[in-house]
């Protein structure tokens, strides 16, 4: 496969820094884009104790600057790897608007900023390009306690489903990836949000109630999932030239989607 030039958000940990990784062992040029300065240091140190300077570049690109987004679109590239994501968790009957304005900014906004920044971009200078996202099994349903979030990748489902409509003329491909429960910390971390506001005084939801929900999938084998058998998809599924336009994985997770959907049409009030 010839070797491509591929910018990643979100590179600083879990599948994106796994990805950026494994794709510069494969003799991929990697930009790894980064949240904050702290994160550069640590990541450049840890790309030259692998030997991977030649391959692997670190910026810092957070997705909701506008002055890192500019110097972004100013690269040349042939691969954008959309990862960088926030969780917010909680009942959507509760949860502060402000936090899901915010889910929405970074999961929503700034990736079709980029996405449309880069699409353009390729369409002037009359080149093929591809634009990967890091969607969610939660793309696809939604369960209790994480409607905010997961409404977020449904709404990139959508937009990513009319790119690749849309694109497809100019020879931009769009592609979703959509991992299980692994255990990277996000999920984890999205659980915990959730009680920076939750209060037993205020709220309906009780701190415990919710914590027995979240529990309840991250405490099972299925809702902590070794995350490299979705890094070494990843690694396969951005670079490549054909495939399909939505990537599940793991294989269980995907069937219990399809199962899910058909069970949609049966649903009563």
């Amino acid at each position: 496969m010839k070797t491509k030039t591929i910018l990643i958000t979100g590179a600083a940990s879990g599948f994106g820094e796994g990805t950026a990784i494994g794709l510069a062992k494969l003799g991929h040029k990697v930009i790894a884009g980064v949240q904050i300065a702290p994160q550069l240091t640590s990541m450049r140190q840890k790309v030259a104790e692998l030997g991977l300077q030649d391959n692997i570049e670190v910026i810092k690109l957070d997705i909701l600057d506008k002055y890192d987004v500019r110097n972004a679109l100013k690269l040349d590239i042939d691969v954008f790897f959309s990862n960088a994501g926030i969780g917010e968790s909680g009942p959507a009957f509760e949860i502060p608007l402000d936090l899901v304005r915010g889910n929405y900014e970074t999961n929503v906004f700034a990736p079709l900023e980029l996405a449309q920044g880069f699409s353009s971009k390729w369409i002037k200078e009359g080149k093929k390009g591809k634009i990967v996202f890091t969607s969610s099994m939660g793309g696809l349903f939604t369960p209790s306690g994480y409607g905010i979030y997961v409404s977020t990748k449904h709404a990139l489902e959508a937009i990513a489903e009319a790119l690749a409509d849309e694109l497809k003329v100019y020879g931009i491909q769009i592609q979703t990836i959509n991992p299980g429960a692994y255990l990277t910390g996000f999920n984890e971390t999205m659980a915990e949000n959730a009680f920076r506001w939750l209060d037993d005084e205020k709220n309906f939801t009780k701190r415990a109630d919710m914590k027995a929900n979240f529990d309840s999938l991250l405490g099972t084998p299925e809702g902590r999932l070794d995350p490299q058998e979705m890094i070494d998809a990843m690694i396969e599924i951005v670079p490549s030239d054909t495939g399909k336009f939505r990537n599940v994985v793991p294989q269980f997770v995907e069937d219990m989607l399809k199962e899910h959907q058909l069970k949609a049409w049966e649903n009563q009030i």
